[in-house]
């Protein structure tokens, strides 16, 4: 099946995720997770990419962000793949490629996915059985976004601003959507968007996908067109 070209437009968030090749870890220890975290931090400055939630998970990692140009998001998948493959090749002494092919994306709908999205990323440990809370797993943004954890890096979309009139009450509002899990039906919706190159929204805004991008938004209805 050929592959369905990338959606851009600017400032439209992005659901990101790249993982290592047969599933394999791609974070051995504390080093890793930090020169990673160097590498994005460098790249997305560099490239005009806006990111708004992260995790880093031990053998995948999830990006929410806003490209402000064309090739902001591939360039800084590129550059990071680059520099991590060769660091850690060198550091454990291997060859070969480290990713399962290229990057996984959806275009997602601000309105209505923006803090599912973030809450989806941000509950992965969870998920995982990593931890039992989000605040308590280092390498995600959630103590960012939640607890003021120092991170001029990650750039609050104005859905997120929304939530309060300052910081403290942001926050607060940002920790209490964390009281519950995710519906399944969210996190299935996630993940077949963004394994399968789909956009994440309601019709109104695939549509208006579609028409910016000159292909199919949504997989087709099952079954046999019906008959005249």
């Amino acid at each position: 099946m050929a592959r369905l070209p990338r959606i851009y437009v600017k400032n439209q968030p992005q659901h990101i995720i790249q993982r290592g090749n047969n599933r394999e870890p791609i974070f051995v220890d504390k080093q890793d997770y930090l020169f990673y975290l160097k590498c994005l931090q460098e790249a997305v400055k560099n490239h005009e990419l806006h990111v708004h939630a992260y995790v880093l998970m031990t053998n995948h990692v999830h990006l929410l962000a806003s490209p402000q140009q064309e090739s902001s998001t591939g360039k800084v998948m590129q550059s990071i793949g680059r520099r991590y493959v060769q660091y850690f090749n060198y550091r454990y002494d291997r060859t070969g490629t480290l990713w399962e092919g290229r990057y996984k994306s959806t275009l997602i709908d601000s309105e209505q996915y923006l803090l599912i999205c973030m809450r989806y990323i941000e509950l992965n440990p969870v998920r995982a059985n990593m931890v039992s809370h989000p605040k308590e797993y280092r390498w995600s943004s959630h103590r960012i976004n939640a607890l003021s954890e120092p991170g001029e890096w990650i750039k609050p979309h104005i859905v997120y601003r929304r939530l309060g009139n300052d910081i403290a009450e942001r926050e607060k509002a940002y920790r209490a959507l964390f009281r519950n899990h995710l519906p399944l039906r969210a996190i299935e919706d996630i993940r077949e968007a963004t394994n399968k190159a789909w956009v994440l929204g309601p019709d109104r805004f695939k549509k208006k996908m579609e028409r910016l991008a000159g292909r199919r938004s949504a997989p087709l209805p099952k079954g046999r067109p019906r008959q005249a």
